[in-house]
């Protein structure tokens, strides 16, 4: 109860023993530690730190008593909030004098140039440690340092709480192996969107820190920007948030019926229809689709027949805006 004022569990069994024998003149040493149901080296600490923060006297017979509460705790308490104020004082200062740092800062502080596969790879996940509360990305393909499977820092900073959203260039869902990965990140809470195209690879995290990769070095070594706190972070910031309003949801369930044996009598959508309507909406071909979530061409040609049967619509155009219209697939 007391720990906010630097009094630890036995600093406060022992006072309050003191402060049950009230009509005891003094009380001994031997007679605290039966009181407070401690040993006496435990004891005798407690009492040392309470002499010294004023709750409790020592007489010369080695006898103690209690501080009045009112008087001692008021006065302790009174000390700590004046030390917070000066905490206070001092982190308004120093705040002051990082952003007066900062303005002045070089270019070179501002920014340090990542050179070499390894060196971004361990940037790239660095900067997620490093988020507190949330961690952005633009992923587009290839995947020169670090593959979103093999992304070790994602699932670490999702346990501390950290919240993460990425928009995926349309062209990365091609990629093999994407849509299952996708599907695992969206178990975990990860949102993801899709734009038609994306400027370039980022992560940020927080407003503090941006990693954006650069193009292939005359040496042939590909290379990244780290960036600090900055006017030119600030505008990637804007430039995330603009294109994520702009992307659409990708949706493609968790869990479920996938089996594309699944026909024609069911009332509704399964989790494969929703996927294969996601994939279909955010850009894929019949094939790249298809492949992605490892069915033929024909059975998937069967599952969008099924689903405009069940819409009671004639064109994929039809199908795509009443999939919207109730629920099975997200609206941007």
């Amino acid at each position: 109860m007391l720990d906010v004022l630097g009094l630890d569990a036995d600093d406060e069994r022992v006072y309050r023993a003191l402060l049950g024998r009230p009509n005891s003149t003094a009380i001994l040493l031997a007679d605290l530690a039966d009181l407070a149901v401690l040993s006496q080296a435990h004891v005798d600490k407690a009492l040392s730190r309470l002499v010294d923060w004023g709750l409790a006297t020592r007489s010369a017979d080695e006898r103690f008593t209690a501080a009045p509460p009112a008087m001692a705790l008021g006065a302790l308490i009174s000390q700590r909030r004046d030390g917070l104020r000066m905490a206070e004082h001092a982190l308004a200062t120093f705040a002051e004098e990082h952003r007066a740092a900062m303005t002045g800062s070089s270019i070179s502080d501002l920014i340090e140039v990542v050179t070499g596969v390894d060196a971004i790879r361990h940037r790239f996940l660095q900067v997620q440690q490093a988020a507190r509360t949330q961690v952005r990305s633009f992923i587009t393909a290839p995947f020169v340092a670090l593959p979103p499977d093999e992304n070790t820092a994602e699932p670490v900073a999702i346990g501390r709480g950290v919240h993460f959203r990425a928009v995926l260039d349309r062209a990365v869902l091609a990629e093999p192996g994407i849509v299952d990965d996708a599907i695992e990140s969206l178990g975990k809470g990860v949102h993801l969107r899709v734009a038609d195209e994306l400027p370039m690879k980022l992560v940020l995290a927080d407003a503090d820190l941006g990693l954006v990769p650069l193009a292939v070095t005359a040496a042939g070594e590909p290379g990244a920007v780290l960036l600090h706190r900055s006017g030119l972070l600030d505008a990637l910031d804007a430039l995330f948030e603009t294109v994520w309003r702009t992307a659409r949801p990708l949706e493609l369930g968790t869990g479920g019926e996938t089996d594309p044996t699944v026909e024609v009598g069911t009332p509704g959508p399964t989790d494969l229809d929703r996927r294969i309507l996601a994939l279909l909406l955010a850009g894929l071909t019949d094939l790249t689709a298809a492949a992605q979530l490892g069915l033929s061409p024909r059975t998937l040609h069967r599952r969008l027949r099924h689903l405009m049967d069940l819409a009671g619509v004639r064109t994929r155009m039809q199908l795509g805006a009443h999939a919207m219209r109730n629920g099975w697939a997200e609206v941007p």
